[in-house]
């Protein structure tokens, strides 16, 4: 089982023409509300790949019985919620213009739970956004572990960043969040890359760099008519998990990582074109070929 640790938010997305910078404005042209979080949008990924997934995460008073319960249900998600019953779950408010720059505001809600929940000790973990001192404890305790900071990465410090990585496995980020971790530890690239056995960087539309054993990777992104580019990063860490759980290679989990993101920009909303694995193969085949041997 592969377990996921961090959010599970709404995700109200907005359309604008341009983000407008500092001190100025714009009108919106669209705004929908789907289900989200990084961590559940790993989860549900996972999930829906075929693969047992455990969320561990924290949510608000009005969510036992929505639709997003419903929903994680159906998919077979083990929740292990910390309930808070009044708060709201998290709730991500996303803007993107027409140039496809995008800003987030994030209101953590019942997330502020996590600096005071146990930290559980894990097999095979992976962690996304969420507290800092409470992801300090789980790379501490788990096994097997991976990390990503995301949009959070502003609240760790340095020593709590120092710390995941010396305890992780895999480390996933893009090219701003590995450029501003350098900022904060002092360190250059190589050194930060050098400093964990995996990492795997995400370029949006120039794809993706798998850096181990010394050596570095080049994985394209799938080419497809995209929609959103919400969510592509979570789905990325979905396959790429998945298939790591099923014992491919890294290098075929990152391809597997590229076809399910891009499955994800193809519609508005981050689990709304979540493949199943059948599914994904079908395209994985068509842009890389046969997946490699199990190596387990």
């Amino acid at each position: 089982m592969i377990a996921v640790v961090g959010h599970t938010a709404i995700d109200h997305l907005f359309r604008v023409p341009k983000i407008p910078g500092r001190h100025n404005s714009t009108y919106i042209t669209d705004h929908q509300v789907y289900y989200g979080g990084g961590a559940a949008n790993i989860a549900a990924g996972i999930a829906m790949l075929g693969e047992k997934c455990r969320l561990v995460s924290s949510v608000g008073g009005e969510f036992p019985g929505s639709d997003y319960d419903l929903w994680m249900h159906n998919l077979g998600i083990m929740q292990d919620f910390t309930l808070v019953k009044d708060a709201r779950t998290a709730t991500a408010f996303v803007f993107t213009d027409d140039e496809g720059d995008q800003e987030t505001y994030f209101e953590w809600g019942a997330s502020v739970a996590f600096s005071a929940m146990e930290a559980p000790a894990l097999d095979f973990v992976h962690m996304a956004t969420a507290d800092p001192d409470f992801n300090v404890r789980v790379a501490q305790k788990s096994e097997f572990a991976s990390f990503d900071p995301g949009q959070d990465l502003l609240r760790y410090t340095p020593d709590q960043l120092e710390i995941i990585l010396a305890n992780i496995d895999i480390l996933f980020s893009n090219n701003h969040e590995m450029d501003r971790m350098c900022e904060m530890l002092g360190v250059e690239r190589e050194a930060l890359v050098g400093s964990v056995p995996m990492v795997i960087t995400t370029r949006g539309a120039e794809g993706s760099l798998l850096c181990m054993d010394g050596e570095e990777h080049r994985i394209p992104a799938v080419r497809v008519e995209a929609v959103d580019p919400t969510g592509a990063g979570d789905g990325y860490r979905a396959g790429f998990l998945t298939a790591l759980r099923r014992g491919y290679a890294p290098l075929d989990c990152c391809r597997v990582g590229a076809v399910v993101s891009s499955f994800v920009v193809e519609k508005t909303g981050t689990q709304t074109n979540l493949p199943d694995w059948d599914r994904m193969l079908v395209r994985y085949r068509k842009v890389f070929g046969e997946p490699g041997e199990i190596i387990l």
